[in-house]
């Protein structure tokens, strides 16, 4: 599995037009080709700056991948915060967004989805085990 982490992002939404920002974390299992990493970094710029939806965000990258490599799997998650709950509506600065998409063994394997959030950030024992441990 690769995996890219920690790719920052801006988009700005299509309902609302106003900007959401955040990180994303793409991984794909080769299925014989491979990609230097700078392109997985640059297709997730591409396709955030055009108008859009952050789930449709998530989902055009993996299929991007998907397209490209013909990968065994791929699979994105995406953690952002939206202006539009911060600034109007909600008005709940701090609150973020979290999606995922994944394609072949990322959904027949829980094992390796489940591995792959963890490498991400995103797996609720990693984090649990983050808040329980004392301040230095």
């Amino acid at each position: 599995m690769v995996v890219v982490r920690d790719i920052p992002f801006t988009s700005v939404c299509v309902h609302h037009l106003l900007p959401f920002q955040g990180t994303a974390h793409v991984a794909y299992v080769p299925g014989g080709r491979l990609v230097g990493l700078s392109k997985i970094t640059r297709a997730v710029d591409a396709l955030a700056r055009r108008l859009q939806l952050q789930e449709r965000l998530t989902r055009q990258v993996v299929d991007a991948l998907s397209r490209a490599l013909r990968p065994l799997g791929a699979a994105c998650t995406m953690d952002a915060e939206h202006l539009c709950m911060t600034l109007r509506g909600a008005r709940k600065r701090g609150a973020r967004v979290v999606t995922f998409a994944g394609t072949g063994v990322f959904r027949s394997s829980p094992g390796l989805r489940a591995e792959f959030l963890r490498l991400a950030g995103r797996s609720t024992s990693s984090r649990r085990a983050s808040e329980s441990r004392a301040p230095c």
